[in-house]
């Protein structure tokens, strides 16, 4: 990265980070938004503190160009939490992007210097980048919130298939150790008849 770049993100860090969160809290519906911005405490607002500290890491790193994994792995609490919510893959990384638009609105007239515009293309490439591998991260969530959801559908179903003695072990298979998920079984079929 240009030094000079560095110098006037590092010089402008804390208000971009607080921009930045802000923006970030916006994205979700006002009475959240409303609650994100209230409450400072990290045990009344993890979400709060999570957004709050994933940028500032994120930010940080970006513009000390730490390894790409490092950037990448303070992103990963804030995209997990959006994958769990109820936002789309565009709209749980779309906060990313608003990064580029703040910082230019930070630099104002001084974005325009030809040597300072060459550096922060590049700067904003690297903050694509940044976002294409959020959209990964927030993919690899949602994989494993299906896992986990089929997981439970099953476990469930078994359960409930046991409860109504429905259930035969499979003759084919040994007893294992136990493990989480339910053992093979086969759905018994045969009615009893209910003498009356």
């Amino acid at each position: 990265m240009d030094k000079t770049l560095r110098s006037l993100l590092t010089e402008k860090q804390d208000l971009i980070i607080e921009k930045w969160c802000r923006e970030i809290i916006n994205t979700y519906p006002k009475e959240t938004a409303r609650f994100l911005k209230e409450k400072r405490d990290e045990f009344a607002n993890p979400i709060g503190n999570t957004i709050s500290q994933g940028i500032e890491q994120t930010f940080t790193a970006l513009i000390q160009e730490n390894k790409e994994n490092e950037v990448h792995l303070f992103l990963k609490d804030m995209i997990k939490v959006r994958a769990v919510q109820s936002f789309t893959a565009s709209q749980a990384v779309s906060f990313v992007f608003l990064l580029k638009r703040i910082i230019r609105e930070e630099l104002g007239k001084v974005a325009e210097e030809e040597r300072i515009a060459k550096a922060l293309l590049d700067f904003e490439t690297q903050i694509d980048q940044l976002a294409l591998a959020s959209f990964d991260i927030y993919s690899e969530c949602r994989d494993k919130l299906a896992d986990l959801k089929t997981m439970e559908l099953r476990n469930q179903t078994y359960r409930l298939l046991q409860q109504a003695n429905l259930i035969t072990s499979r003759p084919d298979t040994e007893p294992e150790e136990p493990h989480s998920e339910p053992e093979s079984f086969l759905v018994n079929t045969k009615r009893k008849e209910v003498v009356t």
